[in-house]
């Protein structure tokens, strides 16, 4: 995605990016594959075929909640924000996960036990659920994929035990409350891998030794940890930018053993200047059905966001991505990125930092879903 931490952390993006071109990924400066590694035959899962997902990613609302922020429908009644998520037609909600957020100084948001909680909410309002493990104690994303700080130092035997560790403790606790996610992300915008240096594929000073190797390893950790608390659940691999050319990422992830049943991208159309809206939705499609076709799994778009400022053009934006994703057969769904997002809110860990409010939230100003949110009807 350009997700969030793209606005908050613009000079940390280049991190990793220029050796192979930039945030363009190029895959020219690819390192030389090492022989692949045979792994055994992966689930996958088949009922997600039938049926378009409409979902939004609503981490920030219990923060926003002990904030005083309220929500509210159309008609101006207050609703509680998971309950409003089904009354304006969503399916299901996706939760992120930090290992110690506390650690870095943010607070217990988006632990084990505050997602644990959002997931029930969400459970009992009809919502099914997707958990989305960042592998880090803040935001991860191709410009930064910060180890935990409990796992720094760790060799790479230690820190797939760790993967599985934090990635069984968190889906057992789910299991325990009667919480059976539907999928499950291992690792958030991967497209530079995760847990940095030691999953890291490029550096400024060019490809990093056995970066990519180290990462399938510690994504088949997680791939296989969940497997053993919920076999059923459909496990995502997911990169940033559906507009950009992922499929000789993918060719080498699975060359080298990667697991994966689903491919996970993230969408928001107006963030490149060298581009129109209309041309990142189509080329975001493209993507979609070039990985799908190559790759043999279905595609789920985990993150899509629109700019709230113009509410008549975000509205266009997004129906026009959504009608065409709901057109093409090989992706299953779509969600919005922090839809319930309004006002001025932020965290108030970016407030003495200096960090702007997400400037892509789907409410309106008095704290209703925007008319860009029919897209999801």
């Amino acid at each position: 995605m350009k997700s969030l931490v793209y606005f908050l952390s613009a000079a940390m993006l280049t991190l990793g990016l220029s050796a192979c071109g930039g945030d363009s990924d190029s895959p020219t400066n690819k390192p030389v594959d090492p022989q692949p590694t045979p792994q055994k035959p992966e689930t996958q899962p088949t009922e997600e075929t039938k049926t378009f997902v409409a979902g939004a990613d609503i981490s920030w609302v219990t923060e926003q909640e002990a904030d005083g922020v309220k929500f509210y429908n159309a008609a101006g009644q207050e609703r509680d924000c998971f309950a409003l998520m089904k009354e304006i037609g969503m399916d299901a909600v996706r939760l992120r996960v930090w290992v110690d957020p506390q650690s870095y100084g943010y607070g217990a948001w988006s632990d084990k036990a505050d997602v644990v909680a959002k997931a029930v909410r969400a459970k009992n309002a009809g919502l099914d659920v997707m958990i989305d493990f960042h592998y880090s104690d803040f935001f991860a994303d191709p410009g930064r994929q910060e180890t935990p700080k409990a796992w720094e130092g760790l060799s790479l035997d230690a820190l797939k035990q760790k993967v599985a560790e934090h990635t069984k403790d968190v889906l057992s606790a789910l299991k325990a409350q009667g919480v059976t996610p539907k999928w499950v992300q291992v690792g958030n915008e991967t497209r530079n891998g995760m847990m940095w240096p030691t999953g890291q594929f490029w550096t400024d000073s060019g490809d990093t030794p056995n970066g990519w190797s180290n990462y399938v390893a510690l994504t088949n950790a997680g791939y296989d940890a969940v497997k053993a608390v919920f076999a059923e659940a459909i496990v995502i691999i997911h990169l940033n930018n559906a507009w950009q050319d992922a499929d000789w990422w993918f060719k080498k992830y699975k060359d080298l053993g990667g697991k994966m049943d689903m491919i996970g991208l993230s969408h928001y159309p107006q963030t490149e200047a060298d581009k129109t809206w209309a041309q990142m939705n189509q080329l975001a499609i493209s993507q979609i059905k070039t990985l799908a076709n190559n790759y043999k799994v279905k595609v789920m778009v985990t993150e899509v966001g629109v700019k709230s400022a113009n509410e008549t053009e975000a509205a266009r934006v997004l129906k026009a991505f959504m009608d065409e994703a709901r057109k093409t057969e090989q992706c299953v769904g779509a969600f919005y990125w922090e839809p319930q997002v309004y006002g001025e809110w932020r965290p108030s860990y970016y407030v003495p930092l200096g960090w702007n409010a997400y400037d892509q939230g789907a409410f309106t100003s008095e704290g209703r879903p925007a008319p860009c949110m029919d897209a999801f009807k």
